[in-house]
């Protein structure tokens, strides 16, 4: 995974505290409403703000994946670890996608999809370049190892 990606989620947070923030500025201004109430929300989103730049490093680090002979690994979570091994004949589709905070770092996500639900597997962070790659290889793969289902 790109280091980038660490970036790119704390963009995106800081960009939800700020549109929060907002909403705790116009909150304030209605008389209705007691000073206290936008006061300790703006305190809970600071402190959620600091959790979540820590979050964001500490989760990015978790994501790994590994190619081997018949299968692809998928590995996340820091505190609840999540093992996905997808079998090439299984793979239906492959996709790539790069939101507009994602292309502004330079980043993208292989998404895996497969008849069963669950086994879906995802792989953010990626180069491009090195997405499209893994994209066509895992297609090819795919293709070859169905043909014999």
């Amino acid at each position: 995974m790109s280091p980038r990606l660490t970036a790119a989620r704390r963009v995106t947070w800081s960009i939800l505290l700020v549109v929060l923030l907002i909403v705790l500025i116009v909150v304030f201004f209605i008389p209705d409403v007691p000073r206290a109430v936008p006061g300790a929300a703006a305190v809970v989103l600071v402190v959620a703000y600091g959790w979540g730049l820590w979050y964001f490093g500490r989760r990015t680090k978790s994501w790994a994946y590994a190619e081997r002979a018949d299968d692809l690994i998928v590995i996340r979570g820091f505190m609840f670890k999540r093992l996905v091994i997808v079998p090439y004949g299984r793979m239906q589709l492959v996709d790539l996608a790069a939101g507009p905070i994602d292309r502004a770092f330079g980043i993208a996500k292989l998404q895996l999809h497969t008849a069963a639900a669950t086994s879906d597997a995802c792989i953010p962070g990626l180069v491009p370049e090195v997405a499209a790659a893994l994209r066509d290889r895992l297609a090819s793969l795919g293709e070859q190892r169905a043909a014999g289902l």
